[in-house]
């Protein structure tokens, strides 16, 4: 695969809507628990999107996203804190690879991103959670996260069942330290 993977600012994130949603609704329909039920209406898609453009624009969320032949195949999303004793970390959330470019290794490659521009940033800890057993949580072992518990009925997935969720961390870039 030959994807290139872009950062989006405000205007861009807004231009890409349209596909992010798309993408948001494969996701969701393919079965992973991202924060949605099925079936995700494409309405209700865009409006979520389009509700994270101001904070893109302020810099509490960065977005990237991966494209292949001008098509929007997989999106990755860090989350800065904004207290002053959590500067140090990120969340990374919405990892999400369209269900017809799983496994070739983009999931990896939006998480490396990720994980690179955090480390750049001066974030020393990035932080997730995932449904426990999923083909994500696998990624994140993989990858080198350290799983730091399960929390038992956290969330419903896609159809409505509550699952647990498994929370995992990882060091990146420098020093850790406050401030």
């Amino acid at each position: 695969m030959t994807a290139t993977t872009t950062r989006l600012d405000a205007p861009r994130l807004l231009a890409a809507v349209p596909e992010l949603a798309d993408l948001l609704a494969d996701t969701v329909h393919g079965g992973a628990s991202i924060g949605f039920l099925a079936p995700l209406d494409r309405t209700d898609a865009i409006a979520w999107w389009r509700g994270r453009a101001e904070a893109v624009g302020s810099g509490q969320l960065a977005v990237w996203v991966a494209r292949d032949a001008g098509r929007v195949l997989g999106t990755v999303t860090l989350a800065f804190a904004d207290k002053p004793n959590s500067r140090h970390r990120a969340e990374l959330v919405k990892l999400m690879v369209h269900r017809d470019a799983r496994g070739r290794g983009l999931g990896r490659a939006l998480l490396a991103t990720a994980e690179q521009a955090a480390a750049e940033a001066g974030i020393t800890l990035l932080h997730l959670d995932t449904e426990t057993d999923s083909p994500a949580e696998r990624l994140y072992r993989a990858a080198g996260w350290t799983r730091a518990g399960t929390i038992p009925d956290y969330a419903a997935s896609p159809d409505g069942v509550l699952r647990p969720t498994t929370l995992y961390y990882k060091h990146v870039g420098g020093t850790v330290r406050a401030g």
